[in-house]
């Protein structure tokens, strides 16, 4: 079939491993679903490695972070997007040192052997993470001081040196000290009496090194930047800072009269958050979270950033004083610490940032007086964030539930959500005014653990039934339902989303919703939160593709049934759009469909495993990952199926723990008009090259660029302006 899923033509590019190798045997003893007839089996390569056939994870990362720094280079872009693009490398990195770097440290000092899909060990992990991190770390300080930095002054935006202030703005900077800074400092010096302080994960530190003026005695002395304060600090003339740091620096004598201030120099302390909880044997999972936030504070460092012009005794002090290897320190000669760049990308110069985008209200919701529920009935409803408005589609489909009479229950999940979204109010209002009100609160989400309990224990004092989930499983998936009573019976009315329900992430992820109130579809999703909130066993969903009960097994009888129709000499296709591609069986399945001829399109976002492009194993397999103005975020997966198209969405990527240590749910989209729309979007990706990179069998991600002579497009842009020809006409 030609048209608008024509695979883009490549040339294929040898590669020094042997060919085909057998399809991993899938266990179909857990699924509910009857396998059709295996696809021809095709010849093992035993012999090759593990290394030819996949990347390493922790690797791949990285190579889609240096993506966003590219972008943060690129000079076509606004000058404070690119700001906020380094800032958000730094970030990035922050969480892969607590996540990634801190459990392969754990695993190494637990002395796991054990390798990864790609044959490599805990240390050889980290060997690898440092060396390809550090030239890296290199170019992204080289691109804040050479080039966005200057640039930025060019604009009238200035970060000055203390040392350097002339003497107004020195004064103001030494006024802000003694009024907002001096007060609330604690000075911990170090010596027989005073061990070395403990360093909070990823707070900034200055080391201070004191003289006594008879003695000659040194002393090491800690001081924390206050977390409360601003990093850059206001100077007398607009859009003209210090660093905070610098500051303090600059007013030691104050806190230290009468010593010799030696020497000061910034630092930064990064901490594992890789620790485990073993929530099976938790009486209360809610107090085993806390305790394991708790744990986390008080966790192995990972990393120490320092400045690069610190003292060598003063270098070997802290590294002894929060014991790290020197493997793990990380010198640099820009600040310590570019994340607060953030700060600086939000200030008001509209010149210099993108085109505000205002989310649109779906063509189909538009007028007050609409009727959310008639509208579902009458057919399904696809929204796109942040393209349609996450307001007038998600939150007025809740809202309307909890102020319609008719309605008598509402459930729904909750993996991260803003402290203050407007979910929780209606959902407290719904349960105080007599309906029937379920979540199902995810503690265990990554760095939102505390808002979640906080959020629980609201909910929960407002008489909301709140459920933590699933023991050993993370409640991954973005589902909420509605049951209404109606002339002819109850109706249920569905949500099923690839995003979270959070309405500040919604104005900047992409994502895509399903509205529908099909019956085979709602009862899936009763038996989903069933199986969510009353440990059902119930394994036989009749439309869902539901982790980790079928969803592994439907997925790869689908990857068979595009073998099947390839072998008969019919088109095979598959088309993916998700963030990340991990899991080995999955992998090698795809690798099974290429050699069979199915052509195999792969949007990832984030680090993919899979080695596209090989000849003999994944000739027919191309991966691109596109960047942009908004994050990309929804996941997409299509199938040619012999002309019988189908076109799924929903919360898992292809990764181990989505398809088997988290509870996901994807769901069908079957209406034609909603496939078509789903088909112009993979359409509109797969045509538009710019912010696009290509994975390449060495490894390597490259620019695309237009087939054909034609132009270069950005593919959200285009989705921008699509969206608006769609409006409905005034």
């Amino acid at each position: 079939m030609d048209g608008p899923f024509s695979f883009i033509k490549i040339l294929a590019i040898s590669f020094p491993i042997g060919h085909a190798f057998a399809i991993l045997n899938v266990d179909m003893r857990k699924s509910s679903l009857k396998p059709s007839a295996p696809a021809e089996s095709v010849e093992s390569s035993s012999d090759v490695p593990d290394s030819a056939k996949y990347f390493n994870r922790e690797v791949s990362w990285l190579d889609f972070n240096h993506r966003v720094l590219e972008l943060a280079q690129d000079k076509s872009l606004p000058l404070l997007e690119r700001v906020r693009f380094l800032a958000i490398f730094s970030s990035n990195l922050d969480e892969f040192f607590m996540k990634r770097v801190g459990g392969l440290q754990r695993q190494q000092l637990a002395r796991v052997s054990g390798a990864t899909i790609d044959g490599l060990t805990p240390h050889e992990q980290l060997q690898a993470i440092h060396a390809h991190l550090r030239p890296m770390l290199e170019e992204h300080v080289a691109c804040w001081l050479e080039d966005l930095k200057p640039a930025i002054e060019m604009q009238g935006i200035f970060i000055r040196d203390y040392d350097a202030m002339e003497a107004l703005d020195r004064s103001a900077a030494d006024d802000y000290f003694s009024k907002h800074v001096f007060p609330i400092l604690t000075p911990l010096a170090v010596d027989p009496a005073h061990p070395f302080p403990f360093i909070s994960n990823l707070s900034n530190s200055i080391g201070v090194i004191l003289e006594h003026p008879e003695r000659k005695e040194k002393l090491f002395v800690r001081i924390k930047v206050p977390e409360n304060l601003p990093r850059w600090v206001p100077l007398t003339t607009k859009f003209n800072f210090v660093p905070l740091e610098q500051v303090i620096g600059g007013n030691l004598s104050l806190l230290f009269p009468g010593m010799n201030v030696v020497e000061y120099s910034p630092f930064r302390i990064t901490r594992n958050a890789d620790i485990e909880m073993d929530a099976e044997d938790a009486d209360d999972l809610l107090q085993a979270v806390e305790q394991e936030l708790r744990a986390r504070r008080m966790a192995r460092a990972v990393r120490v950033e320092l400045a690069q012009s610190m003292s060598p005794a003063m270098r070997a002090f802290i590294i002894s004083g929060v014991e790290v290897d020197d493997q793990d320190i990380y010198p640099t000669r820009g600040p310590v610490d570019l994340t607060d760049l953030s700060i600086l990308a939000n200030l008001d110069l509209p010149d210099l940032k993108y085109k505000p985008w205002t989310p649109v209200t779906p063509p189909r919701l538009v007028g007050e007086d609409v009727d959310i529920f008639q509208v579902i009935r009458a057919g399904d409803l696809l929204v796109h964030h942040p393209y349609e408005s996450f307001s007038d589609s998600v939150e007025r489909f809740i809202a309307a539930a909890v102020m319609d009479p008719k309605v008598l229950a509402i459930k729904m999940t909750l993996y991260r959500t803003a402290s203050d979204s407007p979910f929780l109010l209606s959902l407290i209002h719904a349960a105080e005014s007599g309906k029937q009100v379920a979540v199902v609160v995810e503690l265990k989400a990554r760095f939102d653990e505390q808002r979640n309990v906080q959020v629980a224990t609201t909910l929960e004092n407002a008489g909301v039934h709140v459920v933590y989930g699933l023991l050993g499983l993370k409640t991954h998936t973005k589902v909420a339902m509605v049951v209404r009573e109606e002339s002819d019976g109850l109706r249920t009315y569905c949500h099923i989303g690839t995003g979270n329900y959070n309405s500040r992430t919604a104005q900047s992820y992409v994502d895509l919703g399903l509205f529908t109130c099909q019956p085979a579809i709602a009862e899936d999703v009763i038996d989903l939160f069933h199986y969510l909130t009353g440990r059902s066993l119930k394994r036989d969903y009749r439309k869902l593709l539901v982790a980790p009960v079928n969803m592994r097994e439907r997925f790869i009888l689908k990857i068979h049934r595009e073998i099947e129709h390839a072998r008969a000499g019919r088109e095979a296709r598959i088309v993916a759009k998700f963030n990340a591609l991990q899991d080995p069986r999955i992998i090698n399945e795809l690798y099974a469909a290429s050699q069979a001829g199915v052509k195999i399109e792969l949007f990832v976002r984030g680090f993919c495993c899979l080695r596209p492009g090989v000849a003999g194993m994944s000739e027919n397999i191309t991966v691109v990952s596109i960047l942009g103005k908004f994050l990309e975020h929804s996941r997409i997966y299509y199938f040619l199926n012999g002309g019988d198209e189908e076109f799924f969405i929903g919360s898992a990527d292809w990764m181990n723990r989505n398809l088997d240590w988290r509870v996901e749910a994807i769901a069908p989209v079957e209406a034609p008009s909603l496939r078509e729309r789903l088909r112009e979007i993979l359409e509109i990706m797969r045509t538009h090259t710019e912010h696009s990179w290509q994975l390449h069998p060495d490894g390597a991600w490259r620019l695309r660029t237009p087939h054909n002579g034609e132009p270069v497009g950005d593919a959200q842009a285009a989705l921008m302006a699509r969206t608006m020809q769609k409006l409905p006409k005034r």
